[in-house]
């Protein structure tokens, strides 16, 4: 399956990336596994999802949880939190 990432912040600062469109595995299956698998492909994204739990994630411009399943997506975005003052 072929999808579009967009990274924000510094999701994107971390990783060295605004988007990019993969082919994901089979096994990935929701924004978990999502995370789980771009963990694994280098140490940037392992410091970028560092705080997982706190990245928030839309699908195709809807606010989804990590559980969400990814079936279908044509669009995964990740943001983390936004503060402001």
């Amino acid at each position: 399956m072929s999808v579009k990432l967009l990274y924000f912040a510094w999701v994107r600062e971390k990783t060295g990336l605004g988007e990019e469109t993969v082919d994901l595995p089979g096994d990935v299956k929701t924004i978990t596994d999502l995370i789980d698998w771009l963990k694994a492909r280098g140490p940037e994204f392992v410091s970028a999802f560092e705080q997982s739990d706190v990245i928030r994630t839309a699908i195709d411009q809807t606010h989804v949880p990590h559980d969400a399943a990814i079936a279908n997506a044509r669009e995964i975005a990740f943001f983390p939190p936004v503060t402001g003052g």
